[in-house]
């Protein structure tokens, strides 16, 4: 029997207990020389190009691509290792370079052309796939001259080393540092469930005691519970230099000259098309019309906010001062006193609800709500093969029965794998040749603390959110009824509103009705008790505007250093920063911090000059949700409404256009104000 590379075979789901390292390099170098030959035909046509023969094969080749990179990607996000690491960065520079040249292709670009003039692209789908290939080849250069198309080349291979080289720096200097803690009296405060997971930490590297390390699971709860001052300093010191010339491994991971790169390569690229700088080349694909209207966006919700944000950080320091005469509030102390504050004002923080959300009655319960909304249901799977004993994988299915998507979920954190939570798409969903139809596939990512001894992940609230908004992601990835891959489920989706669905679901979680579904106490299965859903509502707004603020300290600094920067100026990244915290942050940060040498998103997430997003779709999902606050939470009509007016429809349409069609209007912030306590 003839042997085959795993990751060629296409025939399937991805084989992950057979991928190796050394199965990368040969396949990625197999389907590009596949292509290349196809795509050499396919260009002395395109002067008579039709859908059959000229755009369908493209999209062949493209799903070929794609099917065969995906997994490649998500392994070396879930289980990195150094084989794995080389093959991925040997071949990125080809992918990248690839995805250029095609990009510049001036025969294809005609070919499109030629489309969109005989109307080829009959149907609503096919004319957004047109015009957006369109848009994307003169984003790539295509209408530049031969040695501008040359240079935009060298620098987009460039920039794609230089992202992942940000990003791998990330995830070695996060799991470089740890803290080894020998004294009990020094856990003073942390939760038990953090303590086992620490003292498993510390067992499995061979050590006694417990070992505290900046994963997620770890940092976050020792930051929020630790009475030791000193220990929280040390912590937070370790996270905010990470990757930069002080942090863990002590400048072995710097990512300061990276950064500098990253955003020289990008103003170059957007220079070398006529933009004034990076945002404004990014505006091209996004809702938003340009970076004027964005910045004045941001800047509203700052006047917004700044004021309860300062009212919020003057009770903390005030009861910080009266409870432990700590007149010195930091940067380490704040998370601490806010869940102590939020303990003393609703009698709850995080852990008094972590015993309700068990993580199998959670997942039990965010199934059953999406079947409430969408009628749909959500089956586990047992069949696949698996990248780790801990992976899941399901099927969703609609009411007849009939497959809609299947998704793998990663739910804990370990070494290796790095942090943080995403959707990521395995699958997309076409049209096939013969008539049938393509079932789309996801990845669905998080980092929560692994069962401990036997016993269940016991989530708190925060988590419960993460993970219905990755599942939000999810449905908008796995629902979409489009044939057309470039443009079903979140493909061709503006990136300011891919956030929509995944905010959208985390209304859920605060809802009575709901979160009877989800949550149960893991030992005696009672429900929620009312008197901590009360404390739970009340709660919701609480240092809600330092929050707030705190997203706009990032959106607005993403901003600036893409569209005002000069990476070849005077002024450093540290300086944008610096002055960003001056005009808007209420609380200083230490002159150490090294915030932006982790801030994946924008440099190497595909957030540049994007991390507005987050608020901007915001907007978007509390006004979406206000439909249902109308008509009952859990209301089929208008579940079904937001399932085919928006999830279904992928990038088709305008997101704009998509929600006037769900709610009968357009968007408006007052319902985020509200939900916010802005109002």
């Amino acid at each position: 029997m003839k042997y085959v590379n795993p990751l060629l075979d296409l025939s399937g789901l991805p084989r992950f207990e057979e991928i190796e390292a050394h199965h990368v390099e040969p396949a990625l170098d197999e389907v590009l020389a596949t292509n290349r030959e196809q795509i050499s035909a396919l260009e002395s046509h395109a002067d008579s190009a039709d859908w059959t023969s000229f755009a369908r094969p493209l999209e062949d080749l493209d799903e070929r691509l794609q099917r065969v990179w995906s997994p490649v990607s998500h392994l070396n996000a879930v289980v990195d290792s150094d084989a794995l690491r080389q093959a991925y960065e040997a071949c990125l520079a080809k992918a990248s370079a690839y995805e250029t040249e095609m990009g510049q292709n001036q025969a294809l670009f005609k070919g499109f052309q030629r489309l969109q003039e005989t109307g080829e692209g009959a149907g609503t789908a096919r004319r957004r796939v047109i015009s957006n290939a369109l848009r994307d080849f003169r984003l790539s250069g295509v209408e530049l001259d031969e040695s501008s198309r040359a240079k935009f080349a060298v620098l987009a291979e460039e920039l794609a080393l230089l992202e992942n080289r940000f990003e791998q720096n990330v995830l070695d200097a996060t799991d470089d540092w740890h803290l080894d803690v020998v004294d009990a009296s020094d856990l003073a405060g942390v939760p038990t469930s953090v303590c086992e997971m620490a003292a498993a930490t510390a067992r499995e590297a061979g050590q006694g005691g417990w070992r505290f390390t900046l994963k997620a699971p770890s940092y976050v709860p020792f930051m929020k519970f630790a009475k030791n001052r000193s220990l929280r300093e040390r912590m937070y010191h370790a996270y905010v230099t990470r990757a930069s010339e002080m942090g863990p491994g002590e400048g072995r991971w710097d990512n300061s000259e990276v950064m500098v790169n990253i955003l020289r390569l990008r103003r170059q690229m957007a220079s070398l098309l006529g933009y004034d700088n990076f945002a404004e080349y990014a505006m091209e694909t996004r809702m938003a019309t340009s970076v004027a209207e964005v910045d004045q966006f941001l800047s509203d919700l700052v006047v917004r906010a700044r004021g309860h944000a300062e009212d919020e950080l003057q009770a903390l320091v005030i009861f910080a001062e009266e409870t432990d005469e700590v007149c010195d509030l930091q940067a380490w102390d704040l998370a601490f006193y806010a869940e102590r504050l939020r303990e003393v004002h609703f009698a709850l923080s995080q852990e008094t609800l972590r015993p309700y959300f068990p993580l199998p009655r959670v997942l039990k319960g965010l199934f059953e709500v999406v079947h409430r909304l969408f009628s749909i249901r959500v089956e586990p799977v047992a069949s696949p093969q698996l990248w780790h004993e801990s992976v899941t994988f399901y099927d969703i299915l609609d009411v007849t029965g009939a497959q809609r998507g299947s998704f793998y979920l990663d739910l804990f954190a370990r070494a290796n794998k790095r942090s943080g939570a995403w959707m990521a798409d395995a699958i997309d969903r076409r049209r096939l040749a013969d008539g049938g139809v393509q079932i789309p596939v996801a990845f669905l990512v998080c980092n929560f603390t692994p069962p401990v001894d036997d016993q269940p992940t016991l989530l708190t609230h925060e988590e419960v959110l993460t993970l219905f908004h990755e599942f939000g992601h999810g449905l908008h990835h796995l629902l979409t009824q489009v044939d057309e891959p470039a443009v079903a489920g979140i493909n061709g989706v503006p990136w300011d509103a891919v956030e929509l669905p995944s905010q959208f679901l985390e209304n859920w979680c605060w809802q009575r009705e709901a979160l009877d579904l989800i949550a149960a106490h893991h030992e005696s299965g009672d429900p929620l008790p009312g008197d901590l859903f009360k404390r739970l509502s009340a709660a919701r707004c609480f240092q809600s505007a330092r929050a707030m603020l705190r997203q706009l300290e990032f959106s607005i600094f993403d901003l600036h250093l893409h569209s005002r920067f000069d990476p070849d100026g005077e002024q450093t990244i540290q300086h944008v920063l610096d002055d960003v915290r001056a005009s808007l942050s209420v609380a200083e940060s230490p002159t150490y911090n090294r915030f932006q040498h982790a801030f994946s998103h924008i440099f190497a997430g595909g957030y540049a000059a994007g991390y507005y997003s987050y608020l901007w779709a915001e907007v978007l999902s509390a006004d979406a949700f206000g439909a249902f606050e109308e008509s009952g939470i859990f209301d089929s009509a208008t579940g079904q409404a937001f399932l085919s007016e928006v999830l279904e429809k992928g990038g088709v349409e305008s997101p704009l256009d998509l929600f006037a069609a769900f709610r009968g209007r357009a968007p408006g912030i007052d319902a985020l104000l509200h939900q916010s306590g802005l109002a």
